[in-house]
């Protein structure tokens, strides 16, 4: 009969679990904001390559939901935020959040998202400067 302290024999240990990142809040506050400035933007897009045509009216079909994708984006984009500008001492060695470019990494995306947030909750109020 063995004694457990005295066994040489390693024992298996359980998987680790999957790391935890702020990825998936980035993604969907990401989309958020795209989907929330497709109304606005897209149309105004089109027109300074030069498109034009009475069918760029029909792109503002998203308009009605455009506070609703604003809205999601802010949430998502805060989860996000509490996710990637936590310490890094709260990481463990071995997560996502411990490795120093990841970090950097999220951080631009994060600051590029909140752009496109800011661009599509100020764009309607500048739209009529272009037009």
């Amino acid at each position: 009969m063995s004694n457990l302290a005295t066994d040489p024999r390693p024992r298996p240990r359980a998987p680790a679990p999957p790391p935890i990142t702020g990825r998936g809040a980035l993604y969907v506050g990401g989309l958020a904001a795209i989907l929330a400035s497709t109304c606005c933007l897209g149309p105004l897009v089109l027109l300074l390559l030069g498109f034009s045509g009475a069918w760029i009216g029909n792109l503002t079909a998203l308009e009605p939901y455009r506070p609703l994708f604003i809205v999601a984006a802010v949430v998502a984009l805060f989860f996000a935020y509490r996710r990637i500008f936590r310490p890094a001492a709260a990481c463990t060695p071995g997560e996502v959040c411990a490795v120093p470019q990841v970090r950097t990494t999220y951080k631009v995306l994060f600051g590029l998202v909140a752009l496109l947030i800011l661009v599509a909750i100020g764009f309607p109020f500048v739209a009529p400067l272009f037009y």
